[in-house]
Order: structure tokens, then C-alpha cells, then sequence
């Protein structure tokens, strides 16, 4: 019996035991999991960061970039007035040139026909 009872102590003791080690790898356990969702948290905020600033800078590129078509969308158009001008410049020079080329023509031939009339 008493054989019985030591065995019995015995196994009472290893039970303690193997509730204080299980209590032991749950709290390791625990503390792993705790500090494994603070880094996944804190690799979260820091990606949202990331990506809120690339977003940022995207939408400041993109805006840049339209406001730098735009002016040049402008300079275009003042460009395209000018040579338009200059077009317009060029189309009365031309006539007004023919006009004086026939009137040159008209006054050789008078001077011809005076020229003929003389001799």
C-alpha cells in the first residue's frame, strides 16, 4: 500500500509538473503570438505608409505633369496664332509682290511701245 501511495504522490508530482510546463509553453506561446502581431501591426502601418506616400508623390507627379501639358497645350496654341500671322503676312506680301511684278511688266511694255514709237 504504501508502495501505492508513492507511486501515486509520484504521479501527482509529474501531473504538477506537466501542468507548470504546459502552462509555461502556453505563456511562451502567448507572448510569441503577442509580439508577432505587434511586428505584423507595425509592418502593416509602415507598408501603409509606404504606399500613402508613393500614392502622394504619384498624384503630385500627375498633377505636375498636367499643368506642364497644359502650358505647353498653350504655347502650342500662341505658336500655332504666330505662324498663322506670319501665314497671312506672307499670302499679302505675295499678292502685293504679283501686283507690283504686273504693273513692272505693264510699264516695260509701255516703254517698249515708246521706245518703238520713237524709231
Amino acid at each position: 500500500m504504501e508502495q501505492e501511495t508513492i507511486l501515486k504522490e509520484i504521479l501527482h508530482v509529474l501531473r504538477s509538473h506537466s501542468d507548470q510546463v504546459n502552462k509555461r509553453f502556453k505563456e511562451m506561446d502567448d507572448r510569441f503570438e503577442k509580439k508577432f502581431e505587434q511586428l505584423d501591426d507595425k509592418f502593416e502601418r509602415k507598408f501603409q505608409q509606404m504606399d500613402d506616400k508613393f500614392e502622394k508623390r504619384f498624384v503630385q507627379m500627375e498633377q505636375k505633369f498636367e499643368k506642364k501639358f497644359d502650358h505647353m497645350d498653350k504655347r502650342f496654341d500662341r505658336l500655332e496664332q504666330k505662324v498663322d500671322g506670319i501665314r497671312i503676312d506672307l499670302t499679302d506680301t505675295q499678292k502685293t509682290t504679283n501686283f507690283l511684278l504686273s504693273k513692272v511688266a505693264q510699264h516695260e511694255e509701255k516703254l517698249l511701245q515708246l521706245s518703238e514709237q520713237q524709231t
